[in-house]
Protein backbone atom coordinates (compact mmCIF):
# COMPACT_ATOMS: atom_id res chain seq x y z
CA UNK A 1 0.00 0.00 0.00
CA UNK A 2 1.30 3.43 -0.93
CA UNK A 3 2.15 5.49 2.11
CA UNK A 4 0.38 8.82 2.53
CA UNK A 5 2.15 11.79 4.13
CA UNK A 6 1.06 15.32 4.97
CA UNK A 7 3.39 18.30 4.64
CA UNK A 8 2.47 21.47 6.54
CA UNK A 9 4.71 24.36 5.53
CA UNK A 10 5.04 28.07 6.09
CA UNK A 11 7.49 30.91 5.69
CA UNK A 12 7.71 34.51 6.70
CA UNK A 13 9.83 37.62 6.84
CA UNK A 14 9.99 40.46 9.31
CA UNK A 15 9.73 43.19 6.75
CA UNK A 16 8.99 42.36 3.12
CA UNK A 17 11.73 41.78 2.22
CA UNK A 18 13.41 41.32 5.59
CA UNK A 19 14.99 38.68 7.83
CA UNK A 20 13.21 35.50 6.75
CA UNK A 21 12.79 31.87 7.73
CA UNK A 22 10.73 28.81 6.91
CA UNK A 23 9.23 25.93 8.86
CA UNK A 24 7.75 22.61 7.81
CA UNK A 25 6.21 19.55 9.45
CA UNK A 26 5.79 16.07 7.97
CA UNK A 27 3.01 13.89 9.40
CA UNK A 28 1.74 10.41 8.80
CA UNK A 29 -1.64 10.96 7.12
CA UNK A 30 -3.28 8.01 8.87
CA UNK A 31 -2.21 8.73 12.45
CA UNK A 32 -1.25 12.40 12.46
CA UNK A 33 2.09 11.45 14.00
CA UNK A 34 4.84 14.02 13.46
CA UNK A 35 7.68 12.35 11.55
CA UNK A 36 9.91 15.36 10.94
CA UNK A 37 10.21 19.06 11.71
CA UNK A 38 12.53 21.43 9.84
CA UNK A 39 13.14 25.17 10.18
CA UNK A 40 15.89 27.51 9.04
CA UNK A 41 16.63 31.19 8.54
CA UNK A 42 17.36 32.19 4.93
CA UNK A 43 18.72 35.70 5.26
CA UNK A 44 16.88 38.61 3.65
CA UNK A 45 13.93 37.49 1.53
CA UNK A 46 10.28 38.15 0.79
CA UNK A 47 7.37 36.34 2.40
CA UNK A 48 6.64 34.52 -0.86
CA UNK A 49 10.18 33.23 -1.22
CA UNK A 50 10.16 32.06 2.40
CA UNK A 51 6.85 30.26 1.86
CA UNK A 52 8.20 28.45 -1.20
CA UNK A 53 11.36 27.53 0.69
CA UNK A 54 9.26 26.07 3.51
CA UNK A 55 7.31 23.90 1.09
CA UNK A 56 10.51 22.76 -0.63
CA UNK A 57 12.09 21.79 2.71
CA UNK A 58 8.94 19.91 3.74
CA UNK A 59 8.78 17.98 0.48
CA UNK A 60 12.44 17.02 0.77
CA UNK A 61 11.91 15.82 4.35
CA UNK A 62 8.92 13.75 3.19
CA UNK A 63 11.01 12.29 0.36
CA UNK A 64 13.70 11.29 2.87
CA UNK A 65 11.07 9.40 4.85
CA UNK A 66 9.48 7.62 1.87
CA UNK A 67 10.31 8.53 -1.75
CA UNK A 68 7.36 6.46 -2.92
CA UNK A 69 4.78 8.25 -0.82
CA UNK A 70 1.77 10.29 -1.91
CA UNK A 71 1.89 13.74 -0.31
CA UNK A 72 -0.82 16.20 0.65
CA UNK A 73 0.77 19.64 1.03
CA UNK A 74 -1.18 22.03 3.24
CA UNK A 75 -0.22 25.72 3.22
CA UNK A 76 -1.80 29.01 4.26
CA UNK A 77 -0.26 30.74 1.22
CA UNK A 78 -2.93 31.09 -1.45
CA UNK A 79 -0.25 32.20 -3.91
CA UNK A 80 1.89 29.06 -3.55
CA UNK A 81 -1.10 26.71 -3.64
CA UNK A 82 -2.64 28.30 -6.74
CA UNK A 83 0.66 28.59 -8.62
CA UNK A 84 1.75 25.02 -7.95
CA UNK A 85 -1.74 23.73 -8.77
CA UNK A 86 -1.34 25.38 -12.18
CA UNK A 87 -4.20 27.82 -11.80
CA UNK A 88 -2.11 30.98 -11.43
CA UNK A 89 0.78 32.03 -13.63
CA UNK A 90 4.23 32.43 -12.06
CA UNK A 91 5.70 35.74 -13.25
CA UNK A 92 8.54 36.12 -10.74
CA UNK A 93 11.75 34.38 -11.91
CA UNK A 94 12.91 33.44 -8.39
CA UNK A 95 9.54 31.95 -7.50
CA UNK A 96 9.53 30.12 -10.82
CA UNK A 97 12.86 28.52 -10.00
CA UNK A 98 11.66 27.47 -6.55
CA UNK A 99 8.43 26.10 -8.01
CA UNK A 100 10.42 24.00 -10.45
CA UNK A 101 12.54 22.60 -7.61
CA UNK A 102 9.44 21.77 -5.58
CA UNK A 103 7.84 20.07 -8.57
CA UNK A 104 10.89 17.88 -9.05
CA UNK A 105 11.08 16.37 -5.56
CA UNK A 106 8.34 13.79 -6.24
CA UNK A 107 7.15 12.43 -9.60
CA UNK A 108 4.24 14.32 -11.23
CA UNK A 109 0.88 13.59 -9.64
CA UNK A 110 2.30 12.51 -6.29
CA UNK A 111 1.72 15.86 -4.53
CA UNK A 112 -1.55 17.76 -4.08
CA UNK A 113 -1.76 21.32 -2.75
CA UNK A 114 -4.47 22.59 -0.41
CA UNK A 115 -4.94 26.04 1.10
CA UNK A 116 -5.75 26.09 4.82
CA UNK A 117 -6.46 29.01 7.18
CA UNK A 118 -3.44 30.22 9.18
CA UNK A 119 -4.97 28.82 12.38
CA UNK A 120 -4.76 25.33 10.89
CA UNK A 121 -1.09 25.82 10.02
CA UNK A 122 0.00 26.89 13.50
CA UNK A 123 2.66 24.19 13.91
CA UNK A 124 4.64 25.27 10.86
CA UNK A 125 4.14 28.94 11.74
CA UNK A 126 5.58 28.28 15.21
CA UNK A 127 8.66 26.74 13.65
CA UNK A 128 9.14 29.83 11.48
CA UNK A 129 9.12 32.06 14.54
CA UNK A 130 11.47 29.75 16.44
CA UNK A 131 13.95 30.07 13.61
CA UNK A 132 13.56 33.85 13.39
CA UNK A 133 14.06 34.13 17.16
CA UNK A 134 17.20 31.99 17.02
CA UNK A 135 15.56 29.21 19.03
CA UNK A 136 16.27 25.50 18.51
CA UNK A 137 13.72 23.30 16.79
CA UNK A 138 13.19 20.42 19.25
CA UNK A 139 11.43 18.09 16.86
CA UNK A 140 12.18 14.46 16.08
CA UNK A 141 15.87 14.13 15.35
CA UNK A 142 16.82 12.04 13.59
CA UNK A 143 13.72 11.46 11.44
CA UNK A 144 11.87 8.43 12.78
CA UNK A 145 11.92 5.69 10.18
CA UNK A 146 9.01 3.31 10.46
CA UNK A 147 10.65 0.43 8.63
CA UNK A 148 11.12 -3.00 10.17
CA UNK A 149 14.40 -3.58 11.99
CA UNK A 150 16.95 -5.61 10.07
CA UNK A 151 19.73 -7.71 11.63
CA UNK A 152 22.09 -5.99 9.20
CA UNK A 153 21.84 -2.88 11.35
CA UNK A 154 23.41 -4.65 14.31
CA UNK A 155 22.28 -4.27 17.91
CA UNK A 156 20.81 -0.95 18.97
CA UNK A 157 22.28 1.41 21.50
CA UNK A 158 19.88 1.00 24.41
CA UNK A 159 19.34 3.72 26.98
CA UNK A 160 17.76 2.58 30.22
CA UNK A 161 16.47 5.92 31.47
CA UNK A 162 15.74 5.97 35.20
CA UNK A 163 13.82 8.66 37.03
CA UNK A 164 15.38 9.22 40.45
CA UNK A 165 13.67 7.86 43.54
CA UNK A 166 11.23 9.81 45.65
CA UNK A 167 12.21 12.83 47.75
CA UNK A 168 10.18 14.92 50.18
CA UNK A 169 9.41 17.37 47.35
CA UNK A 170 8.39 14.56 45.00
CA UNK A 171 5.99 13.16 47.60
CA UNK A 172 4.47 16.61 48.16
CA UNK A 173 4.12 17.12 44.38
CA UNK A 174 6.28 20.23 44.50
CA UNK A 175 8.37 21.41 41.55
CA UNK A 176 11.97 20.29 42.07
CA UNK A 177 14.17 21.54 39.27
CA UNK A 178 17.74 21.64 38.07
CA UNK A 179 18.65 24.89 39.78
CA UNK A 180 18.77 23.50 43.33
CA UNK A 181 21.00 20.49 44.22
CA UNK A 182 18.79 18.89 46.88
CA UNK A 183 16.92 17.30 48.43
CA UNK A 184 18.08 13.73 49.11
CA UNK A 185 16.06 10.57 48.61
CA UNK A 186 13.65 9.68 51.38
CA UNK A 187 13.15 6.11 52.65
CA UNK A 188 10.69 5.32 49.86
CA UNK A 189 13.08 6.78 47.30
CA UNK A 190 15.94 4.58 48.49
CA UNK A 191 13.69 1.51 48.19
CA UNK A 192 12.73 2.58 44.67
CA UNK A 193 16.39 2.97 43.74
CA UNK A 194 17.12 -0.54 45.03
CA UNK A 195 14.27 -2.02 43.01
CA UNK A 196 15.43 -0.21 39.88
CA UNK A 197 18.93 -1.56 40.46
CA UNK A 198 17.58 -5.09 40.72
CA UNK A 199 15.55 -4.66 37.53
CA UNK A 200 18.68 -3.47 35.68
CA UNK A 201 20.97 -6.12 37.11
CA UNK A 202 20.67 -8.20 33.95
CA UNK A 203 20.84 -5.30 31.51
CA UNK A 204 24.57 -5.66 30.81
CA UNK A 205 24.91 -1.88 31.01
CA UNK A 206 28.47 -0.74 30.38
CA UNK A 207 28.01 2.75 31.84
CA UNK A 208 25.87 4.60 34.37
CA UNK A 209 25.43 8.33 33.75
CA UNK A 210 23.71 10.62 36.23
CA UNK A 211 22.45 14.15 36.55
CA UNK A 212 24.41 16.21 39.12
CA UNK A 213 21.44 16.60 41.48
CA UNK A 214 21.70 14.89 44.87
CA UNK A 215 18.68 12.66 44.27
CA UNK A 216 19.98 11.34 40.94
CA UNK A 217 23.52 10.78 42.20
CA UNK A 218 22.14 8.80 45.15
CA UNK A 219 19.93 6.72 42.85
CA UNK A 220 22.83 6.15 40.44
CA UNK A 221 25.11 5.06 43.27
CA UNK A 222 22.70 2.27 44.23
CA UNK A 223 22.38 1.13 40.60
CA UNK A 224 26.13 1.40 39.98
CA UNK A 225 26.94 -0.79 42.97
CA UNK A 226 24.53 -3.47 41.74
CA UNK A 227 26.02 -3.38 38.24
CA UNK A 228 29.63 -2.99 39.32
CA UNK A 229 29.92 0.23 37.31
CA UNK A 230 31.04 3.57 38.73
CA UNK A 231 28.52 6.30 37.85
CA UNK A 232 29.65 9.35 35.88
CA UNK A 233 27.99 12.74 36.43
CA UNK A 234 26.91 14.76 33.39
CA UNK A 235 25.38 18.19 33.98
CA UNK A 236 23.37 18.03 30.73
CA UNK A 237 21.02 15.44 32.28
CA UNK A 238 19.82 17.80 35.05
CA UNK A 239 16.14 18.58 35.50
CA UNK A 240 14.55 21.62 33.87
CA UNK A 241 15.26 24.81 35.78
CA UNK A 242 11.89 25.97 37.15
CA UNK A 243 13.14 29.34 38.36
CA UNK A 244 10.66 31.04 40.68
CA UNK A 245 8.45 27.94 40.65
CA UNK A 246 11.02 25.90 42.57
CA UNK A 247 9.45 24.21 45.60
CA UNK A 248 5.89 25.23 44.70
CA UNK A 249 2.90 23.02 43.94
CA UNK A 250 1.01 23.42 40.68
CA UNK A 251 -1.85 25.08 42.57
CA UNK A 252 0.51 27.59 44.18
CA UNK A 253 2.06 28.39 40.81
CA UNK A 254 -1.40 28.92 39.34
CA UNK A 255 -2.23 31.37 42.12
CA UNK A 256 1.04 33.32 41.89
CA UNK A 257 1.92 33.10 38.18
CA UNK A 258 -1.32 32.28 36.31
CA UNK A 259 -0.30 33.85 32.99
CA UNK A 260 3.19 32.34 33.00
CA UNK A 261 1.78 28.90 33.82
CA UNK A 262 -0.77 29.16 31.02
CA UNK A 263 1.98 30.16 28.60
CA UNK A 264 4.19 27.26 29.76
CA UNK A 265 1.46 24.72 29.09
CA UNK A 266 0.62 26.41 25.78
CA UNK A 267 4.06 26.76 24.18
CA UNK A 268 7.35 24.94 24.64
CA UNK A 269 9.15 28.23 23.97
CA UNK A 270 7.76 29.72 27.22
CA UNK A 271 9.86 29.70 30.40
CA UNK A 272 8.96 29.89 34.08
CA UNK A 273 10.07 33.24 35.53
CA UNK A 274 13.84 32.96 35.86
CA UNK A 275 13.77 29.40 34.51
CA UNK A 276 14.28 27.30 31.41
CA UNK A 277 11.92 26.58 28.51
CA UNK A 278 11.07 23.06 27.43
CA UNK A 279 12.67 23.81 24.06
CA UNK A 280 15.93 24.60 25.87
CA UNK A 281 15.68 21.31 27.78
CA UNK A 282 15.07 19.40 24.54
CA UNK A 283 18.15 20.96 22.97
CA UNK A 284 20.58 19.98 25.75
CA UNK A 285 19.00 16.56 26.37
CA UNK A 286 19.13 15.79 22.65
CA UNK A 287 22.81 16.72 22.58
CA UNK A 288 23.50 14.57 25.66
CA UNK A 289 21.68 11.66 24.04
CA UNK A 290 23.69 12.00 20.83
CA UNK A 291 26.94 12.04 22.82
CA UNK A 292 26.03 8.73 24.45
CA UNK A 293 25.02 7.16 21.14
CA UNK A 294 28.40 8.15 19.70
CA UNK A 295 30.34 6.92 22.74
CA UNK A 296 28.55 3.57 23.21
CA UNK A 297 27.34 2.32 19.80
CA UNK A 298 25.37 -0.91 20.07
CA UNK A 299 25.72 -1.06 23.86
CA UNK A 300 23.37 -0.63 26.84
CA UNK A 301 23.75 2.44 29.06
CA UNK A 302 21.86 3.53 32.18
CA UNK A 303 20.93 7.22 32.46
CA UNK A 304 19.66 8.42 35.82
CA UNK A 305 17.79 11.66 35.31
CA UNK A 306 14.48 13.42 35.99
CA UNK A 307 10.89 13.58 34.84
CA UNK A 308 11.17 16.27 32.14
CA UNK A 309 14.35 14.85 30.48
CA UNK A 310 12.83 11.33 30.53
CA UNK A 311 9.60 12.58 28.94
CA UNK A 312 11.52 14.64 26.40
CA UNK A 313 13.64 11.68 25.28
CA UNK A 314 10.55 9.50 24.95
CA UNK A 315 8.55 11.95 22.86
CA UNK A 316 11.54 12.53 20.58
CA UNK A 317 11.98 8.77 20.13
CA UNK A 318 8.28 8.43 19.30
CA UNK A 319 8.27 11.43 16.97
CA UNK A 320 5.39 12.81 19.04
CA UNK A 321 4.38 16.50 19.07
CA UNK A 322 5.76 18.71 21.87
CA UNK A 323 2.45 18.87 23.72
CA UNK A 324 2.56 15.09 24.26
CA UNK A 325 5.23 15.70 26.92
CA UNK A 326 2.47 16.67 29.36
CA UNK A 327 0.73 13.32 28.81
CA UNK A 328 3.76 11.24 29.79
CA UNK A 329 3.96 10.77 33.57
CA UNK A 330 6.85 8.56 34.72
CA UNK A 331 6.79 7.57 38.37
CA UNK A 332 9.77 8.04 40.72
CA UNK A 333 12.17 5.13 40.38
CA UNK A 334 10.65 3.99 37.08
CA UNK A 335 12.67 2.80 34.08
CA UNK A 336 12.09 3.60 30.41
CA UNK A 337 13.88 1.63 27.68
CA UNK A 338 14.79 3.44 24.46
CA UNK A 339 16.52 1.78 21.50
CA UNK A 340 18.46 3.64 18.80
CA UNK A 341 19.46 1.84 15.59
CA UNK A 342 22.25 2.59 13.15
CA UNK A 343 19.84 3.83 10.44
CA UNK A 344 18.34 6.44 12.76
CA UNK A 345 15.19 4.46 13.60
CA UNK A 346 14.06 4.25 17.22
CA UNK A 347 11.94 1.99 19.43
CA UNK A 348 10.41 2.32 22.88
CA UNK A 349 10.06 -1.21 24.32
CA UNK A 350 8.80 0.12 27.66
CA UNK A 351 7.94 3.42 29.31
CA UNK A 352 7.86 4.21 33.00
CA UNK A 353 8.20 0.60 34.17
CA UNK A 354 7.93 0.46 37.94
CA UNK A 355 9.96 -2.44 39.32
Amino acid sequence: MTRQLVVEADGGSRGNPGPAAYGAVVRDAATGEVLAEVAETIGIATNNVAEYRGLLAGLRAAHDIDPGAVVAARLDSKLVVEQLSGRWQIKNAELGSLAAEAGGVFPPGRVTYTWVPRAENAHADRLVNLALDGKPVPGPAPVVKLTAWSPDLGPPTTLYVVRHGQTSLTAARRFSGGGVPGPSLDDTGREQAARAAELLSGSGAVAVVASPMVRTRETAAVIGRRLGVAPVVDDEWREADFGEWEGLTLAEIGDRHPDALSNWFGATTASPPGGESLDDVALRVGAARDALLAAYPGQPVVVVTHSIPMRTLTRLALGAPPESLFRLLPSPGSVTELQYYADGSTAVPSFGHRP
